[in-house]
């Protein structure tokens, strides 16, 4: 029993000392920085680069998240995205040959030792199959499950203490930000995920005669090993290698952005990573490269998103705050009145913008911000959403500045309704809708009736919100509190002051213990009276 428990135990302590040893490597980055003195978005972004990848990972997450960080620092965490160092090529021989359990060379006739790219999680290297078919492969850093997980459970110790501390009652949860943070960083490191993720974008884009993505060899793909075919192509920012190919650069802009808007509106399945570097084309053709993180957009957010866009061209106030309000999930109590005039105000913004010129990215995190202030939490499909739209905005200005992306978005919108409108399932809504309306106006002559009886008979209730009420309300309540707490000050005094007349015992200072717990008491709770309302003014 005991040869059980001693190696659990010396386990644990090799987990906490390994967690103690991480947290001064953690503090020790911090005091390089010197936090102390303040932050800025370069210097919060040099020292999760500094921190390893967990916080590499976070920083991504967080650069989705304008409704948590702001845009400033959003922007700057987005240069993240940047390669890491890569390691040395034995250690990628070791790896392929442990997740094989055979020689390298028995797998792959050659591995080029020149990294194609150097991520936080995984690098990848060209290599030539033994059967001839030119492939990459990419490959997870060994013991990076570890590493990240330790840096998790520190991660989550710090935003307990910092909720504790704070008593914060924000819409963001730090805890929620790293959930998603680890649910995306444990996909990545499964590349079966990622291999499943590949297919089911290839099934759905498999119509498209100008869009792709690379092949991935099941057979030799693993937890930790994925295989693809390698793109003979040149990256979709390279205009040099475009013109040689003879590629027309403005078509190639629209069928991306095209396809783009594809995948939001009609599969609701996205890229949610389109910068450049991910964007290649080989024979006219676009090839989608890391698929690792996909964006989902239920029936219900893509609903919300195109009334958004609609209600956005016709200046329909109304309209947008039932899709604000569709797009997130109340933490709390909205005022309606407030969140209609920050809304109007949006809306006014663009009340003579040339539709062209509309910023579909800044338009969704403008309304991020609308929820974030009015305490509506924001899912994760749509802060995925705003940074694909923020970032392929920017590819297609970058390639193609004369196409406009919101007019393609605007235009499908249209055509997506046209090809869904059946006019026999229209008249069946509305044949079913006037049945209900018939049998609910019956039914309105016996309900009036019966709310009159009850008010002749005095058992009517009324509810009233009014509102707008809720502020004053809370000073009123701030201001019985604090009345309250002046008369427990002034009963323990007088209270306490009796038993001084007394001859009880035990006695401190000649004052019985009683009396000098009443006074102590009293002169916290009159200290407290006082901060309160010098923090109120």
């Amino acid at each position: 029993m005991l040869g059980k428990i001693f190696p659990e135990l010396n386990k644990e302590r090799k987990k906490d000392i390994g967690s103690a040893v991480r947290l001064k490597e953690m503090v020790a980055v911090l005091r390089k920085y010197e936090v102390v003195r303040g932050m800025t978005p370069e210097k919060l972004r040099h020292i999760l680069e500094d921190l390893g990848p967990t916080f590499v990972k976070l920083g991504q997450v967080m650069s989705m998240r304008p409704d948590f960080l702001p845009q400033e620092y959003c922007d700057e965490l987005m240069k993240l995205q940047n390669g890491a160092k890569p390691l040395p090529f034995s250690t990628i021989l070791e790896v392929i040959e442990q997740e094989y359990s055979r020689r390298w060379n028995k797998v792959f006739a050659s591995i080029d030792e020149e990294v194609l790219g150097s991520a936080s999680i995984a690098q990848v290297h060209r290599a030539v199959l033994t059967t001839g078919e030119r492939v990459v492969v990419k490959v997870q850093r060994p013991g990076i499950y570890k590493v990240m997980s330790r840096d998790m459970v520190l991660l989550k110790r710090a935003a307990r203490l910092v909720r504790v501390v704070s008593h914060s009652q924000d819409v963001i949860d730090f805890d929620m930000v790293l959930e998603e943070m680890w649910g995306i960083a444990k996909q990545e490191m499964d590349f079966l995920i990622e291999a499943d993720h590949i297919e089911e974008f290839r099934h759905l884009n498999q119509d498209e005669a100008f869009v792709t993505c690379p092949n991935v060899y099941r057979n030799l793909t693993t937890q930790h090993i994925l295989v693809m075919e390698y793109v003979d192509g040149v990256r979709i920012d390279d205009f040099d290698g475009l013109r040689a190919r003879g590629v027309d650069i403005t078509l190639l802009g629209r069928r991306l952005g095209e396809n783009y808007v594809k995948q939001i509106i009609e599969d609701g399945y996205f890229h949610a990573d389109p910068h450049p570097g991910n964007i290649w084309v080989r024979g006219g053709r676009i090839v989608w490269l890391d698929l690792g993180m996909m964006g989902r957009l239920s029936n219900r957010d893509r609903t919300a998103i195109r009334k958004a866009v609609i209600a956005l061209a016709n200046h329909d106030t109304f309209e947008m705050k039932t899709a604000v309000l569709a797009l997130g999930v109340p933490r709390g109590h909205i005022n309606h009145t407030a969140l209609y005039q920050d809304i109007d105000a949006l809306m006014a913004q663009y009340s003579t913008l040339d539709f062209r010129d509309l910023k579909m990215g800044v338009l969704t995190r403008q309304i991020m911000n609308i929820l974030r202030v009015h305490h509506i939490a924001c899912p994760q499909g749509l802060s995925m959403f705003a940074r694909g739209l923020l970032t392929i905005e920017g590819v297609m200005r970058l390639v193609c500045p004369k196409v406009s992306f919101v007019e393609i978005f605007a235009k499908s919108l249209q055509l997506n309704f046209k090809k869904n409108f059946d006019w026999r399932d229209e008249l069946s809504k509305a044949k079913r809708e006037s049945y209900l309306l018939m049998r609910k106006s019956m039914a309105l002559p016996e309900q009036i009736s019966d709310i009159l009886k009850m008010t002749m008979s005095g058992q009517t209730k009324v509810n009233l919100d009014l509102t707008g009420s809720e502020e004053p309300l809370r000073h009123v309540d701030k201001m019985v509190n604090r009345v309250i707490v002046a008369v427990l000050c002034a009963a323990l005094l007088l209270g306490s002051s009796t038993i001084c007349t007394t001859n009880m015992t035990p006695k401190i200072m000649e004052i019985p213990l009683l009396g000098f717990v009443g006074y102590l008491i009293a002169f916290v709770l009159s200290i407290r009276l006082i901060w309160d309302i010098h923090k109120g003014r």
